[in-house]
């Protein structure tokens, strides 16, 4: 007897009066809730049980090993608790057994092979089970499939693997696998006798050492090598040669190095390459563009070098081709766009020259092009407009010339362009106001000019950037622009003559006059008037302190937003323009209030980023008590500030209530935050270093773009040094630069800061965000930082220090054979991309925080990579 009723949308408890005769019971996929009760075990003929992705929970009752004609035992991705149920060790009929993504704990029993002889299918992935994987699993010599991924398995089968000349599958990724002495070695040589296995991945292990010469050897059936994320090096594994059916080679991450070997081009079944984050170096091999099946390209941050060949074109089948980071020279292939497949293309961060190809309009389904920092030059050729499928297009930091083309407006699913710091010329195209689904545009530093569009993206400021183009006017009030002025023909010769005999003298006589009220202004507060020092080169009006006083209320405590250690911040609304702005007040009583206004205005007077808080203007007069006023006016964050999002209800890591934040808007305030930093560190208007980065300084726009502020401890970096120490010295006390929690250990210990004392602050910022905890939490004592915390349980146990909240989005779909999920297109496809982003990005935060400052990676770098996490993660081709 039969009871099938996979994907019936069915709800309630278990059954628990089933008949006796039941032979196949299939409840898969339907919302099943509690227990399995212990009466199932009374149905004697069961052969098959599966029940996946239901929401039963609780332990596997012990009864169960009354089931003595059980075969088939599929319980993947539930609720299920407990230790690893020893009941099914006396169902010796069993051939497939899966508690796949569940929330099994401790160690298998070492015997299990030795009670389940006929095994043929076994999986544990996704549980917690850490210790041995039991060695007496390759007595059950027909087992064709092991996955036992995402657990915490110290050690792993070693030799004894080769016994399983069935084995076809065999997945140990994501665990902290580590032989001893030479058990790496033995382990990987032993795969050779595997000759049946075609899918092996280790990624995200500690494997170390270099792969031996005998790995593959024998194995001619292998077509999925995934060994990402580990610690082996030495030269492209050579085992690999003569495996033809070779469809996936993914070693990211791990000590590679060397050159890619000829012989490359002989695996004419390779559809994925991925080799980034290695030490590989030379040119790519000319080889490779013999793979006329490739789908996937990956080279991205090595060493390689030299041109790219023209002979990109050969790879018809390439969809997506990541190179950044490296030292390429020379053109960008015209024929890299005649790839009828292409959709991704990343070649930042290279030493590319030359004009882009007129054919890059050819690439018709090209989703995602990305060429910053390079030296490309010339116009940006009109034929781009005919790559209609574009969704984002990064060409900033080059040397492109002319105007932005038109053609730009036929890109209906554009979501980001980024232009800035390039020398365009000319003005905006109104085009572009078209684009409904365009969420950012970067045009800053250009030479642009001319008229700002109104229309489409251009209402909304915050997602529009503009800086750095002296000859823009116009726009929404919001982009704070000079107004448009068009004087007729016939009329300039009147106006020069004008300008000559009036405007200059009148120039003149109002200069002197502002010369001659400075000057009463500093011998004399008694009158209370006021001057206003304006930062930003745009047309926002002045402001006095009755202004001030008047859009706050008088600076009433309920327009108060925020306070720190030297100023108060209010909510306010300017007559003048009618703006919400937020006015920031010093508290000049306050020893060191005064530094810290002058730090700032020196900080963000000549700095423009989108991700930077707009300062409009600043203030600096005598109050109505005839006191000293300092204040200055940022644009104001409707969205608050990181720390409130993070705690707005009062709690730390366990509050009930908070509010979610998801994974993808992690990473986005994330790599908000690392672009403002890199370019405080690295742009051409000097370095700065912010000294007191932390949420409360990150603030969010109502697009939840977030904005790094509060430059008030900011110190300028002159060549190698900075221009003042971690500590302040003082009379009676040493000031510590920064806020505890965040503060690099050099700055503690009395050092220098630097753009590595950022980094560092960045790190901790980047942690506490996906953990939800303050690095000031009760727990962390006794020498425990959030850092250590996290290091401690990276990278195996993450899910269990994260947000709780985040665990909800990193279900990944069904592995089992009878259950598979139609999501599951490809089974080699990545099921827990969310857990691997998740992971990745925790890693940038170990490398943040490293002790010293010369172990910590550039912000530079740390923009790179977060961006590429962010393009994985949030965008599928």
């Amino acid at each position: 007897m039969v009871l099938d009723l996979y994907r019936n949308n069915l709800a309630g408890k278990f059954p628990a009066d089933l008949p006796h005769s039941l032979e196949k019971l299939r409840l898969s996929f339907n919302n099943i809730m509690g227990t399995i009760p212990a009466s199932l075990a009374n149905i004697t003929r069961l052969k098959y049980f599966a029940c996946v992705n239901t929401s039963i929970e609780g332990n596997i009752p012990d009864e169960f090993s009354k089931l003595s004609a059980l075969k088939f035992l599929h319980l993947g991705i539930n609720k299920l608790t407990g230790s690893f149920p020893e009941a099914v060790l006396n169902i010796s009929a069993l051939t497939e057994l899966s508690f796949a993504i569940n929330d099994l704990h401790g160690e298998v029993p070492p015997d299990l092979g030795n009670s389940l002889p006929n095994l043929q299918a076994f999986e544990l992935g996704g549980n917690h089970f850490h210790g041995k994987i039991p060695s007496s699993i390759t007595n059950a010599s027909n087992l064709y499939l092991i996955d036992v991924s995402n657990n915490n398995f110290s050690e792993g089968l070693a030799s004894s693997i080769g016994k399983l000349t069935k084995l076809s599958w065999l997945n140990l990724e994501e665990n902290k696998l580590h032989g001893r002495n030479n058990e790496d070695q033995e382990f990987l040589n032993s795969i050779a006798n595997c000759t049946e296995l075609q899918m092996f991945s280790i990624s995200w292990n500690r494997l170390e050492g270099r792969l031996p010469n005998s790995f593959g050897n024998h194995s001619f059936q292998l077509q999925y090598v995934h060994m990402g994320q580990n610690q082996l090096s030495g030269q492209f594994p050579s085992g690999l040669t003569n495996l033809h059916n070779l469809v996936v080679i993914e070693l990211s991450g791990n000590r590679f190095s060397g050159v890619l070997p000829d012989w490359l081009g002989a695996l004419k079944s390779l559809q994925k390459l991925t080799v980034g984050d290695n030490n590989f170096t030379g040119l790519i091999p000319s080889s490779l563009f013999n793979l006329t099946n490739l789908v996937h390209l990956f080279l991205y941050s090595n060493k390689f070098s030299g041109q790219l060949p023209a002979s990109f074109g050969n790879l018809e089948a390439l969809e997506r081709l990541g190179i950044s980071n490296n030292n390429f020279d020379g053109t960008v292939p015209e024929d890299i766009f005649r790839i009828p497949t292409i959709q991704y293309i990343d070649l930042s961060f290279n030493n590319l020259e030359g004009l882009l190809p007129f054919y890059v309009g050819n690439a018709k389904h090209l989703i995602y092009l990305v060429l910053s920092s390079n030296n490309l030059s010339g116009e940006i050729p009109n034929t781009l407009g005919n790559s209609e499928s574009l969704q984002i297009i990064k060409f900033d930091h080059n040397i492109f010339t002319g105007g932005i083309p038109t053609s730009l407006g036929k890109l209906l699913s554009l979501t980001l362009l980024n232009l800035s710091y390039n020398n365009l010329t000319g003005p905006i195209p109104d085009s572009l106001s078209n684009l409904k689904y365009l969420g950012q545009l970067d045009f800053s530093f250009n030479h642009l000019n001319g008229e700002v569009p109104t229309k489409g993206i251009f209402k909304n400021a915050t997602a529009v950037q503009l800086g750095g183009n002296q000859g823009l006017c116009g726009g929404v009030l919001e982009l704070h622009l000079p107004a448009c002025s068009i004087a007729p023909l016939s009329s300039r010769k009147h106006v020069k003559s004008l300008t000559i005999k009036i405007v200059i003298p009148m120039a003149i006589l109002v200069s002197l006059f502002l010369v001659v009220l400075v000057l009463l202004l500093l011998r004399g507060k008694q009158k209370g008037h006021s001057i206003s020092l304006p930062l930003s080169d745009t047309d926002f009006p002045k402001v006095s302190y009755n202004d001030l006083a008047r859009a706050t209320e008088r600076f009433s405590m309920s327009n108060l937003i925020g306070k720190g250690r030297f100023s108060c911040v209010y909510q306010g609304k300017l007559f003048q323009c009618n703006d919400v702005v937020a006015v920031k007040v010093f508290s000049l009583e306050t020893r060191g209030a005064q530094k810290s206004f002058i730090a700032e205005c020196n900080a963000l007077r000549n700095v423009r980023h989108r991700n930077l808080v707009p300062i409009l203007t600043a203030c600096s007069s005598i109050d109505s008590k005839g006191n000293d006023f300092k204040a200055l006016v940022y644009k104001f964050m409707p969205g608050g500030d990181l720390h409130k999002l993070l705690y707005s209800n009062g709690g730390d890591g366990d509050a009930p209530h908070q509010n979610h934040i998801t994974l993808a808007q992690r990473i986005n305030i994330m790599v908000d935050v690392s672009d403002a930093l890199e370019y405080l560190h690295h742009s051409n208007q000097g370095t700065i270093v912010h000294c007191d980065l932390k949420p409360s300084n990150i603030l969010l726009d109502d697009n939840m773009v977030a904005h790094v502020g509060d430059f008030g401890l900011a110190r300028f970096k002159i060549d190698s040094t900075t221009s003042s120490l971690c500590y302040s010295n003082s009379t009676s006390s040493l000031v510590i630069k920064g806020t505890i929690g965040y503060i690099a250990p050099e700055c503690s210990d009395g050092g220098q800061v630097s753009t590595a004392s950022d980094v560092y602050s960045f790190g901790v910022v980047l942690l506490e965000i996906f953990i939800r905890r303050r690095p000031t939490d009760d727990m962390f004592m006794d020498g425990l930082s959030i850092a250590k915390y996290t290091a401690i349980n990276f990278p195996d146990r993450i899910l269990e220090i994260v947000d709780p909240k985040l665990q909800q989005e990193l279900i990944p779909c069904s592995t089992d054979k009878e259950d598979l999920d139609p999501c599951q297109e490809n089974p080699i496809a990545v099921e827990e991309k969310g857990l691997h982003c998740l992971r990745s990005m925790l890693n940038i935060g170990l490398c943040c925080t490293k002790p010293t400052p010369g172990e910590r990676i550039s912000m530079q770098e740390v923009a790179a990579k977060l961006h590429r996490i962010k393009d994985a993660y949030l965008r599928e081709y």
